[in-house]
């Protein structure tokens, strides 16, 4: 018998891969980042794969990615922010894992993400306005497609993986 996948989405900066990694080591998960993934398998970074094949390539390639990730048992698997771009992803999302929205506040993302150069959609010059854009596009989604919710803004790493086991044993996942 497996236990169901836990799914994290959220914008960048929302620490998922630092949650997921931590969230996988306490249930004896498998920790696995679709955007590593699409690295390892292109060989090359997701700011290059932007550059030579635009965003609709790179989602072309992530949709291929979450598709193939989101069958596998036992695994937190954290996501790319845009993920919910693309309504397959959300159905494989939804039907396949519980699915956890990292949610944090617009001035928190930007502060996470202020220095980061491999994030190809904020290399302009108003990181700010594009942060704040993409959440407004995107949230709709996260808020739809979540099994559960959890505010990161103020809260320890540790904190916020206790709060995930707790639902997860409430609905009988953990």
């Amino acid at each position: 018998m497996h236990r169901e996948s836990i799914f994290l989405i959220g914008p960048m900066g929302a620490g998922k891969s630092t949650v997921g990694k931590f969230l996988a080591e306490k249930l004896h998960f498998e920790f696995v980042d679709s955007d590593h993934v699409i690295e390892e398998r292109t060989g090359t970074t997701i700011p290059t794969i932007f550059d030579i094949e635009g965003e609709s390539g790179f989602r072309d390639r992530e949709e291929a990615v979450v598709d193939e990730l989101t069958l596998l048992h036992d695994t937190v698997l954290a996501t790319g922010g845009g993920v919910v771009e693309r309504e397959s992803n959300r159905q494989h999302l939804r039907s396949r894992g519980f699915v956890v929205y990292l949610k944090s506040p617009v001035e928190n993302l930007i502060a996470r993400t202020k220095h980061d150069r491999n994030r190809p959609l904020l290399q302009n010059d108003n990181p700010e306005q594009v942060l704040r854009d993409l959440m407004a596009r995107r949230e709709p989604h996260y808020l739809e497609m979540a099994d559960l919710v959890v505010e990161t803004q103020q809260a320890s790493v540790f904190k916020v993986v206790k709060t995930i086991i707790e639902a997860l044993k409430k609905e009988n996942l953990a």
